[in-house]
């Protein structure tokens, strides 16, 4: 009996201290990658810009070829966007916010319950080609507080996807 108390003593100052300490943890998240590449900046930029070019470089469609797509908007540039769902990649929608040629897009990316991220391509010119800067800043003050565990993590975790989204994105804009 004296383990068992001694247990769920432990146990319930563990989530005491789990779901406490969240509350010291940052509310934001910054994820950011670069990748340069050899092909204009507007190349580059009309491939981000316009929301049916992200299926030739994004790993998310690849990653679920059946995601389900609707777009919305005009065909690229501010106010361009749309919805997916998907079993593996989850449900979502993107929108951008802010498009000036050639060299900057602003976004807003939304999950269900997990609240509005926001973020941005730049696109520079270099050494004959660009450098592509993908940024996007996760807002966790809204989701459930144990979820900002989770922001001390999301840099490793969803910098990966952004790496391969350039790594791909490079391709298309050098080959395609």
């Amino acid at each position: 009996m004296k383990f068992v108390k001694g247990l769920l003593i432990a146990v319930v100052l563990l989530a005491a201290v789990l779901y406490g300490g969240a509350f010291l943890l940052p509310t934001t998240c910054l994820i950011e990658r670069s990748q340069q590449m050899a092909a204009p900046p507007d190349k580059v930029y009309a491939l981000i810009a316009a929301p049916k070019a992200w299926k030739r470089w994004s790993v998310w469609p690849r990653r679920d070829p059946a995601m389900q797509i609707d777009y919305s908007g005009p065909e690229s540039g501010a106010g361009a966007g749309w919805t997916w769902k998907s079993k593996t990649e989850g449900d979502g929608s993107m929108v951008f916010t802010q498009a000036t040629p050639p060299g900057l897009i602003n976004y807003d990316l939304s999950f269900p319950g997990f609240g509005t991220s926001h973020g941005d391509f730049k696109i520079i010119p270099a050494d004959g080609g660009s450098v592509v800067t993908w940024t996007m800043t996760m807002d966790m003050s809204g989701a459930s507080p144990i979820w900002r565990w989770m922001g001390l993590f999301a840099n490793k975790l969803f910098g990966k996807d952004f790496e391969s989204g350039l790594a791909e994105l490079k391709n298309a804009a050098e080959h395609g």
